[in-house]
């Protein structure tokens, strides 16, 4: 039998979530899959695109919501909540945080396998690898990987400002309109300072910003990739060297020294900060055997958090990177340019101020100059904050 607290704590979340605006990724979700897993770094709203969801199509007979953090999972597995949520008819089984959980892939196996009838949704952090750890569940599983919000998803959720999301190409021919918001620049800056959280809306975001740093390298990275903890603090001291760099093009021997490990762990660091929503790394457009091309650049992953790491004074060309980089991979192939900052397919971009030339473009049928502080552009000059239009 289901402990009755379990449905009394899903009650009390639900009628916490609001409900008003969704994440851009709520109806790419195939929710009806027979196991879906949503991961991505802390504080970008996965549990609550869950619980919205569960919200809007709930029937509390055959769904339910739980948290591995419960003390139910103290004397309980979550095979045997499988179990007994079946006996009684259950058929959605939503499960957040799963990462928290020793043996999830095991067991999240199991349940796929033996009850055939049970979908089972479940969140975690972007660390999480589902080829990994004692089960495969790369054939059983969908996976959505969610970032944090681009700017129109700011707009619309601090502002009530709405927008349509426009494609790459719609906003290269200045088709951007957002009739709501007739000086664009003003809340640009608030979006780059702290918007691409959901959680800046409450009190204490650059407390909670400290905090979402801490338990994503000490318990996310740490407990994923079953890291000491004294490798934990070598990878919270690697991001704050790289915080005072980027974006830059990494040097294994350097970071190696500053960091007093070996330069053979500099890869594996690096790709753990990156899968954790910490760091960005751009790479060319060259293929290797892994179907990875060479990393360029090393970015902190967004403009807020590279905003906190800054002090509150970031430099203002970086965060301009940031931003493009941050915003465009969602629904684009990025590459490092040749030539100029970046290429996604034919186009290549340049970034800059309102000052910004052309002489990096030059002769390049598809470049185009990105400038920041202008509100509309012309021909191949694109104002940047319309590139946070994309998703």
């Amino acid at each position: 039998m289901i402990d009755l607290e379990l449905y009394t704590y899903m009650d009390l979340m639900l009628k916490q979530t609001p409900l008003e605006h969704k994440r851009y990724m709520y109806s790419e979700v195939l929710w009806n899959a027979r196991m879906v897993g949503i991961v991505g770094p802390r504080g970008v709203g996965k549990s609550t695109m869950m619980l919205q969801y569960i919200s809007e199509n709930k029937n509390l007979e055959n769904m339910l919501y739980v948290s591995v953090d419960s003390l139910y999972f103290s004397s309980h597995s979550l095979l045997e909540l499988a179990d007994d949520f079946a006996k009684e008819g259950g058929t959605h089984l939503f499960i957040d945080e799963v990462h928290k959980y020793k043996g999830w892939s095991k067991e999240l196996k199991q349940i796929y396998d033996v009850h055939s009838d049970m979908k089972v949704t479940f969140t975690g952090s972007s660390v999480l690898d589902i080829q990994k750890g004692e089960s495969d569940l790369s054939r059983r599983v969908l996976m959505y990987e969610m970032q944090g919000l681009s700017f129109r998803e700011y707009l619309l959720l601090f502002h009530q400002i709405e927008s349509e999301v426009y494609s790459l190409e719609q906003i290269l021919n200045h088709e951007v309109s957002v009739p709501m918001l007739k000086h664009p620049l003003p809340l640009f800056r608030d979006y780059l300072a702290s918007g691409y959280y959901p959680f800046a809306m409450d009190y204490g975001f650059w407390q909670r910003m400290e905090q979402v740093v801490a338990q994503t390298i000490e318990s996310d990275i740490a407990q994923c990739a079953d890291l000491k903890a004294s490798t934990a603090r070598k990878l919270k001291q690697m991001l704050c060297v790289i915080s005072t760099l980027a974006p830059y093009k990494p040097n294994a021997d350097n970071l190696a020294r500053e960091l007093s490990v070996s330069k053979n762990n500099v890869p594996d660091y690096l790709v753990y900060l990156e899968r954790a929503g910490m760091i960005g790394m751009l790479r060319n457009d060259t293929v290797g055997m892994r179907a990875l091309g060479k990393i360029e650049k090393v970015y902190i992953d967004n403009p807020s958090l590279m905003t906190v790491l800054a002090g509150g004074h970031p430099d203002v060309g970086n965060i301009r990177e940031t931003f493009f980089y941050n915003q465009m991979r969602v629904k684009n192939k990025l590459f490092a340019s040749r030539q100029s900052d970046f290429e996604i397919e034919k186009y290549t971009f340049e970034i800059g101020g309102k000052k910004k030339g052309q002489k990096q473009i030059d002769n390049l049928p598809c470049g185009y100059i990105v400038k920041d502080d202008i509100e509309i552009g012309h021909g191949n000059i694109v104002p940047l904050w319309m590139f946070g239009f994309n998703y």
